[in-house]
Formats: C-alpha cells, structure tokens, sequence
C-alpha cells in the first residue's frame, strides 16, 4: 500500500472503486454539466418556437420556466442514465414515487397551508376582495396553472432533486432541507419587493416542500404541494405570488392590512400568519415521518 491509499486520499478505493465523496463529487459535477447544456441547448431551440407559437397560435409560451425545467430534466436524465446506478429513484422519481396517495397528500398539504391562513385574513378584513375588469375565469386558471406547472417543477428540480439526493446522502435528510431551503430562499432575492421576513417565509416553504418530499419519499408530491400552493394564490385568490402579479379577471384579492400578517405586496405567502400554517405542516409531516420510521 502506497503512502497516499494509506492515508485515505487516494480517489480509488480498495475494491478499485472510486470512493464515495470522490464518486459524489464526480456525479455532481456531471449533473451540473449536463442540466447546463441541456438549459442552454433548450433556450436555442426554443427561441425561434417561441416567436412562431405567439404569431400563428396565439400562444405566449412561459420560456423561462419550460427551458429551465426541460433542461434540468435533462440533465437529471443524462445523470441517471451515465453514472447513477440508482435510477430515477435516487430523486424520489421513479415509478414507485408516483403514486396517487402521494400526490393527493401534497396537493391538500399545499393548498391548505396558504389557503387556511389567507382564509383567517380575508375573516379578519386584512386580506379584501375587489372587483377587476370582467374575463374568462376558467381560461385564466388554466392559463395560470400552465405556468405554474413547470415554473414548480424547476424550483424542485433544482432544490430538492439530484442536489438534494446527493446532500442527504453526505449528511442526512435533515441538513439535505436545510441546505437546500436556503437555496430556495435565495432564489427569490431578485423578487419584486423581497424583504428579509419574505426570504425567511420561502425558506420556511422549503422547509415545508422538503419535509413533504422525505415523508411521502415522493419529489412527485413536493410538486403537487408547491404547484397547488401557487395556484391557491393565483388561481383561485387572485393576488400576487412571490411579488409577481398574473391573469386576474372579475376580481382580485388586495392587502388591507399590516404587512407583517399579509405578506404587502409579495402576497400572502410572506405573512407571519401563512407561517403558522407551514409550520403546522412541516410538524404534520414530521409525525408522518417518525411513526413510518418506528413501524
């Protein structure tokens, strides 16, 4: 044995496998590589469709979103399939993960923890509907929720996919969404009217999604929970998410109370009263979790 085997630093390891920081830090750096070709191959392909499906459809297609959750798909796919001997599984992806229960539990979990607390304001008199110009409800949810599918989906590809699969393999589920919900507040600095609480309650909703994601061992349910989550705020109360403002036809929901409680402009998701709802759900699904773990 060499000097350097002797003292563990060699990338090799006696079976004459790389050894396990060495072959984690080798499959992230081909995940980063590939989601970054597959995001720029996408933008490429999709920069002249763009302008087609607008002028002959009449379609504005969400370009950000399909090119960042196309191209991390992608990537996740090239990862698997080159150096990941665990599957689409090592993400909570496969075809197990994909059960009905699972995506059931995440849709309620999602709109409940918003729409419970948005409920209490809107009794409350903080959170007021108003009348806007008149359209087509039905057309807009769904035009809305077409966009919050793969704008969804790249937020947890990103957080809680094959990074967060690779973390929890390193230091455990617990720090895996930590970490990564950090990551997740971060994502929306940039956000119109972003404040420390508003950054503080994301983080506390990635907290919230991870928490979903190791209970139902499911990434399919995180989704479901954050896409309900975003279309019980757009879709259904017609107020602001995360800053942005979308389609809202016969009327809209506006702050009318202290922004601590409401969220201000950002929307109800960064009201101290929509925190108490995550917070009840990330203990919900902590139950889940230690009674799967003493069965």
């Amino acid at each position: 044995m060499t000097g350097d085997a002797a003292t563990g630093s060699s990338p090799v390891g006696e079976s004459g496998a790389l050894r396990p920081t060495i072959a984690a830090r080798y499959r992230l750096l081909v995940f980063v590589l590939a989601a970054a070709a597959g995001i720029l191959g996408l933008r490429v392909a999709l920069a002249s469709f763009e302008g087609t499906a607008s002028t002959v459809f009449g379609v504005r297609i969400p370009a950000f979103y399909v090119t960042m959750s196309g191209g991390l798909l992608l990537g996740h796919w090239w990862t698997i399939r080159s150096v990941e001997p665990r599957g689409w599984s090592a993400v909570s992806l496969g075809r197990a993960q994909l059960r009905w229960p699972a995506l059931a539990a995440g849709v309620a979990l999602g709109a409940v923890a918003v729409g419970g607390p948005s409920a209490l304001l809107l009794l409350a008199g903080w959170l007021r509907i108003e009348p806007s110009p008149p359209g087509d409800w039905v057309r807009a949810a769904l035009t809305t929720l077409a966009v919050l599918v793969p704008a969804a989906l790249w937020e947890e590809l990103l957080t809680r996919g094959y990074l967060f699969a690779l973390i929890r393999d390193a230091v455990g589920a617990r720090r895996a969404i930590v970490v990564t919900s950090v990551m997740f507040g971060l994502l929306h600095v940039q956000n119109a009217g972003a404040t420390w609480q508003s950054i503080a309650l994301v983080t506390l909703a990635g907290i919230f999604l991870g928490s979903i994601l190791v209970a139902t061992g499911s990434l399919y349910a995180a989704w479901a929970a954050h896409v309900a989550w975003n279309f019980v705020m757009a879709g259904v109360l017609h107020t602001t998410v995360s800053g942005f403002g979308m389609g809202a036809p016969n009327y809209r929901t506006v702050d009318a109370g202290p922004d601590w409680a409401t969220g201000g402009t950002w929307g109800p998701e960064a009201g101290l009263i929509t925190g108490l709802g995550l917070l009840s759900g990330i203990y919900i699904m902590l139950r889940r979790t230690r009674r799967g773990a003493e069965q």
